[in-house]
């Protein structure tokens, strides 16, 4: 009589899942642990706009001032608005207050970069401050890191591609940009992207640079500017992109230099 052969059970061959190799990195490392609670807290329907005081001798900053300007609600999100001081490491401190408070969707920061003539959408900050100048409060940080445990670099989590393409459909000029620079706009921004990801929040962010407004070129011959009413335009028409695009648009904006 034959017997009837056992199958040996197969081995299960579905790949073990990813170990997380890459240690992530500590909020606390310049954000106060008592601002950092309730981790991976799911967002709400909250944009939290933030704008630089002034600085460099500047009466006005026209980041603060755009932000100002801004709607209370665009594409549906209440719009929370910040005015963060222009300081290293203080600047994420109270931006990271108010993350914890408004629980944001999308985190927009806007920041002045005087000479440029257009609207720049950052892609990618990095993780050291080079201080050409002092800040307000007095400190020059030179070659130092801004998370001494964070990866050399952050891309923006937002649209930008889809950004700069919603801010040239209303009319304003708008590129993208692939340097924030080294002063506390860059900070901030590396900032901010280092604190969402070390605490798994789902809120997306980046930074955009405004031009000089009008106002500001008065005493300043053959430097460009641009208008607080189209930084708005602009800045408002690249929020509702980003809360329209959950993936970026595919198009070329590289530059050959």
């Amino acid at each position: 009589m034959l017997r009837r052969r056992t199958k040996s059970p197969r081995p299960d061959r579905r790949p073990a899942p990813a170990s997380n190799s890459r240690r992530r990195a500590r909020p606390d490392a310049f954000v106060p642990a008592d601002l950092i609670i309730d981790r991976g807290r799911p967002a709400s329907g909250v944009v939290l706009v933030t704008g630089f005081e002034p600085f460099g001798g500047e009466r006005t900053n026209p980041s603060w001032d755009v932000a100002q300007r801004l709607p209370d609600s665009i594409a549906g999100l209440r719009v929370a608005k910040l005015r963060v001081p222009c300081e290293f490491r203080r600047a994420i401190e109270v931006a990271a207050v108010a993350i914890e408070k408004q629980q944001p969707t999308l985190v927009i920061c806007l920041g002045q970069a005087g000479g440029r003539s257009r609207i720049g959408v950052e892609r990618v900050a990095v993780n050291v401050d080079d201080a050409r100048a002092p800040d307000n409060a007095g400190a020059q940080p030179i070659d130092e890191p801004i998370a001494a445990d964070g990866p050399p670099a952050y891309f923006a989590t937002l649209p930008v591609k889809a950004m700069v393409a919603a801010m040239r459909a209303a009319g304003v000029p708008a590129e993208l940009s692939n340097s924030a620079g080294t002063y506390v706009c860059n900070h901030l921004m590396y900032g901010v992207l280092h604190l969402l990801a070390a605490t798994g929040r789902e809120a997306r962010a980046g930074f955009v640079h405004v031009p000089y407004s009008e106002a500001q070129v008065l005493d300043k011959a053959g430097v460009a500017a641009m208008s607080i009413e189209s930084m708005t335009r602009g800045i408002e028409a690249g929020i509702a992109a980003a809360a329209a695009h959950a993936h970026d648009i595919r198009t070329a904006e590289g530059t050959l230099d």
